[in-house]
């Protein structure tokens, strides 16, 4: 069976997902699983809706901003976060806000949980070290062994194996990674085997993008200096 890519926060950033997407089917695979946030905060926020309705998809999940793009009183109480959910919701169709709103919150298959921050919410997630919150966020998996789960949200790439046999994985931010490394993070599923994979792209193509598209909207600058940097 070919392998599977697990694609995470893309956040609106077209060139490094098409960058994720030639590395994936060069490396054989033909199924994708995406793990939420999609397309708020990035220069392209429909073209990257399009691109992900052209692959073959194991799976779809949904992300918090996600949410916050169809229903906007439950973002933060934050005027960049504000701006930046306008701006995304005028690039977006009505449709694709209801599509992506409907998406399932998680996907389990063979062993694997996938969700987007943590199975009990959205928001809250693991860290690269331990947190005494783990076991609450773990809902029922807390100590079943042998249940790999699959998250993202923080941008960063990393995996661990907790004491109870618990695997926790984060493919990191193929869009707006945040772990000082600025290449396109992604990974690759075959069988038990998982790799992590980093993707060099032209950042400068979405910070340029951004800077055209929405000026110096403060959410844009950010979204700028994350992608250059790779950094929060």
């Amino acid at each position: 069976m070919p392998p599977l890519a697990i694609i995470y926060d893309i956040h609106g950033n077209l060139p490094a997902l098409e960058a994720v997407l030639a590395d994936a089917r060069a490396a054989g695979v033909e199924e994708f699983a995406l793990g939420g946030d999609y397309a708020l905060f990035g220069p392209f926020p429909a073209e990257t809706i399009d691109a992900l309705r052209r692959i073959s998809l194991r799976s779809w999940i949904r992300g918090n901003v996600d949410r916050w793009t169809a229903h906007p009183d439950q973002a933060p109480d934050d005027g960049l976060v504000s701006d930046a959910i306008d701006a995304c919701r005028a690039a977006l169709d009505e449709d694709t806000m209801r599509e992506l709103d409907s998406l399932p919150e998680r996907f389990e298959a063979h062993g694997t949980l996938f969700c987007h921050a943590s199975p009990i919410s959205d928001m809250r997630s693991f860290m690269p070290e331990p947190t005494d919150d783990e076991d609450e966020m773990l809902g029922d998996l807390a100590g079943v062994s042998g249940w790999r789960v699959v998250f993202g949200h923080t941008h960063l790439q990393f995996r661990r194996l907790r004491p109870d046999g618990v695997e926790l994985i984060n493919p990191g931010s193929a869009g707006m990674p945040m772990d000082g490394d600025s290449r396109a993070a992604y990974a690759l599923q075959d069988g038990s085997e998982l790799e992590f994979r980093r993707v060099d792209y032209d950042r400068n193509a979405s910070i340029v993008a951004l800077r055209d598209r929405y000026g110096t909207a403060p959410w844009a600058q950010r979204s700028a200096r994350r992608i250059e940097t790779g950094q929060p």
